[in-house]
């Protein structure tokens, strides 16, 4: 989100300040967490009739929240640099005391019992959770909409999609409504709605964020940061981070700490990788990343073409994806997945038709694919491509109408292959199409380099010409 831009800037002065920004404020008492989170509430009360971004809005506690905040930097005492920063958890990682539907109306209404690994570290941090954002039944596809809570529309033009399934959050982001802004990401969730709406968002390492309980998509979900630009990304990365033994799939091993670092142009190694492995890259999209890469270059940067090592990944993430989906769905009679989204419901039953040989291949394909992956990125500092095929396009569509394409993994094609992969993969905005919606550039790092790639795109933030 550039602060020239409208929606944003009519935000509250206190809506618009960064997580540091806030934390001095809040040391030198010259703005209370009170304030600020009361101001946040506003926001979310304000935007939401036309954006559609909250399922829930908390006023009570998060204002209960605050308060202790307040006392705490009063005493000298904040439990973290990010004590009383506003932030919003996505309808589909679970927050204490709130109902969690997963954007469903065939979900249980029990409010949650305990928060999430990541919201319990975030809530230990002193974060104040403001709200809960839309997201499609499950986080199944790369829009946000949903039969239970309606449509989510692009803060830059209300016509078009925020993208998905981190929609609701993108909204929130975009439009000052918090500063940290939970998402989630198993095939372009984070970076697709990050990028439709102009923001910065990571899909970290898996395993950087712990996870409970367990998606039922597997090894490909992530849970990250959207932010407004990369410092606040960083920061709200730190505050989520850590071990907790619910997840399992963290192990023992232990991630390289978390450190922001200067990052020089010259004699980056970059590989440009252009060519999705399915559908089309819009020209207009292809232009503006190649005159942010030839800038690149003019810094020192070496930018060398790059493919993916990888063949059939269409295919090798729909096995993995629709068999979650399957998964998902299988607790479910015909009564209530008559009541569930149409387009979730085929991608199911495709799922549910894979027999063990075809799922077991899958899994081994991707052992290679990710194994070479690893290699590439041992080669170059980094990986950059265009971060969506296309611009944002209408709102309540899974797909461009008249593209001729069927599922949004078609038009997603340079986000899912590196959920196959596990890297770090962040965006951030480049440039704006002549329709007058973001574009943005897709930055790869090795396994557990998230800071790496944090510190190149606050470079990136300086350097490209927007």
């Amino acid at each position: 989100m550039t602060t020239d831009d409208p929606a944003f800037n009519s935000a509250d002065p206190l809506c618009q300040m960064s997580a540091r920004e806030l934390a001095e404020a809040y040391r030198r008492q010259s703005v209370s967490p009170v304030e600020v989170v009361r101001a946040c509430l506003a926001r979310a009360e304000e935007i939401d009739p036309v954006f559609n971004a909250f399922s829930f809005i908390d006023h009570a506690r998060a204002l209960d929240a605050a308060k202790a905040s307040e006392n705490r930097w009063a005493n000298g005492a904040p439990l973290s640099e990010v004590d009383g920063i506003p932030a919003t958890i996505k309808d589909i990682v679970w927050v204490k005391d709130w109902q969690v539907r997963y954007g469903s109306s065939v979900t249980s209404d029990a409010p949650a019992t305990e928060d999430a690994p990541s919201v319990q570290l975030m809530r230990n941090a002193g974060v104040i959770f403001v709200g809960q954002t839309t997201t499609p039944e499950f986080g199944w596809k790369a829009v946000t909409d949903s039969k239970a809570f309606g449509i989510t529309r692009n803060p830059r033009n209300k016509d078009k999609t925020a993208g998905g399934s981190s929609g609701g959050a993108a909204v929130a982001a975009a439009l000052g409504a918090g500063v940290f802004h939970l998402g989630t990401d198993g095939g372009g969730s984070i970076r697709i709605p990050s990028a439709f709406c102009g923001l910065t968002g990571l899909k970290p390492t898996f395993t950087r964020v712990p996870a409970y309980p367990a998606s039922a998509f597997g090894t490909v979900a992530h849970i990250g940061p959207m932010c407004r630009n990369a410092a606040d990304a960083f920061a709200m990365l730190k505050s989520m981070s850590g071990r907790d033994r619910r997840d399992w799939y963290q192990g023992e091993a232990v991630l390289a700490p978390l450190k922001l670092a200067p990052v020089s142009l010259k004699g980056l190694r970059i590989g440009y990788w252009s060519t999705p492995p399915a559908g089309t890259l819009d020209p207009e999209i292809a232009a503006i990343v190649d005159r942010q890469l030839k800038s690149l270059e003019a810094e020192g940067a070496i930018v060398e073409p790059f493919e993916l090592p990888g063949r059939n990944l269409l295919d090798m993430f729909h096995v993995h994806w629709f068999s979650g989906a399957a998964a998902r769905l299988s607790p479910f009679g015909a009564a209530d997945r008559a009541r569930i989204d149409p387009g979730l419901v085929e991608v199911a039953d495709t799922g549910a038709a894979f027999d063990a040989r075809r799922l077991v291949g899958a899994q081994v394909e991707r052992a290679d694919f990710g194994a070479r992956m690893d290699q590439a990125l041992a080669d170059h500092d980094f990986i950059l491509s265009p971060a969506v095929t296309i611009p944002a396009f209408e709102a309540g569509l899974e797909v461009p109408s008249g593209s001729g394409l069927e599922r949004w993994t078609e038009w997603a094609s340079f986000s899912f292959p590196i959920n196959l992969t596990q890297q770090p993969a962040g965006v951030l905005p480049c440039g704006m199409t002549h329709a007058a919606l973001p574009v943005a550039l897709q930055v790869i790092g090795a396994r557990g380099a998230d800071a790496h790639v944090l510190s190149f795109i606050a470079k990136l933030e300086e350097t490209l010409d927007m």
